[in-house]
Order: structure tokens, then sequence, then C-alpha cells
């Protein structure tokens, strides 16, 4: 069995989505729609919880990529 990261800010999807997370966040900035806005924002941190969730599970079967 493979190695696990030790923290999961140390998973590169983990950083790619917080990347994405920042960009939309900027992307949705002057947004006029506000309750669209902050669905979308709370949409775009979903996949970094999502991670790190499973992260601190450690199991095989959720690290592996498919």
């Amino acid at each position: 069995m493979g190695e696990f990261a030790g923290r999961f800010e140390e998973l590169e999807i983990w950083q790619l989505a917080r990347e994405l997370s920042n960009a939309v966040m900027d992307e949705m900035e002057d947004c006029p729609r506000y309750s669209f806005r902050d669905q979308i924002e709370r949409a775009a941190t979903t996949a970094m919880n999502n991670i790190a969730e499973g992260h601190e599970r450690r199991t095989a079967k959720e690290s592996k990529i498919l």
C-alpha cells in the first residue's frame, strides 16, 4: 500500500482545488446576484472540503485516482 500525505494541504489535488476555488471567488467578486454568488462560491469550496474529509479517513480505496 502506498504512503499517505501527512496533511491534506500537501496533496496536489487539494492544492489545485484551492486554486480553482480562489479563481471562482475572484471571478464572482462583482456579481450583483448575491444568492447566486453565494451558491457558486460554496460549490467551489466543496471539492476542497471533500478532499480534506477523505484524507482524514486514510483509506487506500479513497486515496486512489481512477
